[in-house]
């Protein structure tokens, strides 16, 4: 089965077209424009004559029964009554993109995740199942939320020497919170970590694109 797996985020939308070899992943820039319209129109153009039989979606908010429930903060609107099957003319399946890289990264046990990019995003997966969180808006500090702190505009106003620090402490909070047995870091910013806060593992947007894939262990169902 040839599947595209799309994960958008709130800087790049990332591309890969999975056949029986695994291609490189494209980088398209996203951003507050960037509609669900404009994001298939701009994926169809990127990977050319790519025949693919399943379309699976990584999306920065909240997802529910395969469909998303809550407008991504940092993108365009409409992706709540958007026919993503219709445009892609394919099955779809659509998952939170922090669940997604978390389902990708798992390795047994109950392990939180947290997605350093834009945004936070966090998710926390059991053995056969991922639980989607949504954590990034509960309050921190000083009025603000984790994602505040931990998301790119956090990590730009305090500095990579604070925003190192500051992960580790929301990490050391949620660990105990959640009773996690394991944390992995993903997201496009995990890679800016000075360090990486002890006991955690880093996840990168290859974990993405396997979640992506299993999303279509069983046959799609058209």
């Amino acid at each position: 089965m040839n599947i595209l797996v799309v994960d958008v985020g709130g800087t790049n939308v990332k591309v890969a077209c999975v056949a029986r070899r695994r291609g490189e992943t494209l980088k398209i820039p996203s951003g507050p424009g960037m509609t669900p319209g404009r994001m298939v129109a701009a994926v169809q153009g990127a990977i050319g004559d790519f025949k693919y039989d399943a379309v699976s979606i990584g999306l920065p908010g909240p997802v529910k029964g395969g469909k998303p429930v809550g407008e991504p903060k940092n993108l365009g609107k409409g992706w709540t009554r958007f026919d993503f099957r219709k445009a892609f003319k394919a099955p779809v399946r659509i998952l939170n993109d922090a669940s997604m890289q978390a389902l990708g990264s798992y390795r047994g046990g109950k392990m939180l995740f947290l997605g350093l990019g834009t945004g936070l995003g966090t998710a926390l997966v059991v053995p056969g199942t991922v639980i989607p969180l949504e954590l990034a808006h509960l309050p921190y500090r000083k009025g603000k939320t984790y994602e505040d702190y931990l998301g790119t505009r956090g990590m730009r106003r305090l500095g990579r020497v604070k925003w190192t620090a500051h992960v580790a402490d929301v990490v050391g909070i949620l660990r105990v919170a959640l009773q996690a047995e394991s944390v992995t870091l993903g997201g496009g910013n995990a890679k800016k970590l000075l360090s990486a806060p002890p006991g955690t593992r880093l996840s990168d947007n290859r974990q993405a694109i396997e979640g992506g894939i299993l999303l279509w262990k069983d046959r799609p169902r058209r």
